[in-house]
């Protein structure tokens, strides 16, 4: 049984119990990897800008390898082309969310603009998608008050964030995130680039070793108890913002 799947199951036991987001080794299922520590911690993989075709195929094909749960927060105008990598995001588990058509600031845009921009996204997911929930993430995790009033899913921010845009050097973004990495932490990353590509399945390979399962934002906050609800902005499993 693959590690989400072991995730997955242990969501449906928050009606009777809710989960600080971590559970000790006794409530474990009997058939838990065996490199898995005594406590178990979870944290979710983010990736902004996608998709892009010789980045995150590669990214799926080292998640599904490590049976590694992300979340995906895709530019709209960069689907045309790639919507088999779209399908493939959600077939193996992962959640897809939506990061504006063009990439546009929130902060300070009109109406109109926020509408088009996140409506634009939301209308291509859903024809290949078919029709869900898109969590939105404002581009450069910036979005006001008086713009938020417009938003009717959950916003994601993050609580790591090691600059892979700017480093591109895989070494120094792994060595980033393990610094700041901790439990129900939501860490920030670009599948379009190789370096960050190379640096998240070295990330995975770490924690995991730590004990740690990647799940995405919504199962991180479901595990936590929470209900994610439209308009907010969750920073970490445990944080709004």
């Amino acid at each position: 049984m693959k590690k989400r799947e072991l995730v997955l199951g242990g969501l449906c036991l928050l009606a009777l119990v809710l989960l600080p987001g971590r559970r000790e080794a006794a409530d474990l299922p009997a058939d838990a990897p065996a490199e898995l520590s005594a406590e178990t911690n979870y944290i979710a993989l983010t990736f902004d800008d996608g998709p892009n075709r010789g980045t995150t195929d590669r990214l799926l094909d080292g998640l599904k390898e490590r049976g590694a749960s992300a979340t995906f927060f895709l530019v709209g105008e960069r689907i045309s082309g790639e919507e088999d990598l779209v399908k493939r995001m959600q077939a193996e588990g992962h959640q897809v969310g939506n990061h504006t058509w063009s990439h546009v600031r929130l902060r300070g845009a009109s109406e109109e603009t926020i509408c088009r921009e996140t409506r634009q996204t939301e209308e291509a997911l859903e024809a290949i998608l078919g029709p869900g929930t898109y969590w939105l993430r404002p581009p450069y995790g910036q979005i006001d008050e008086k713009e938020r009033k417009l938003v009717t899913v959950p916003m994601v921010q993050w609580s790591v964030d090691p600059r892979d845009w700017e480093l591109k050097n895989k070494d120094k973004v792994v060595q980033a995130v393990l610094e700041a990495a901790k439990p129900n932490a939501i860490i920030l990353l670009h599948d379009i680039y190789p370096t960050s590509v190379d640096a998240a399945l070295g990330i995975v390979d770490t924690l995991q070793k730590q004990g740690y399962w990647f799940v995405t934002v919504e199962e991180l906050l479901k595990l936590n108890g929470i209900e994610a609800q439209p308009g907010m902005i969750y920073r970490s499993g445990d944080q709004t913002a």
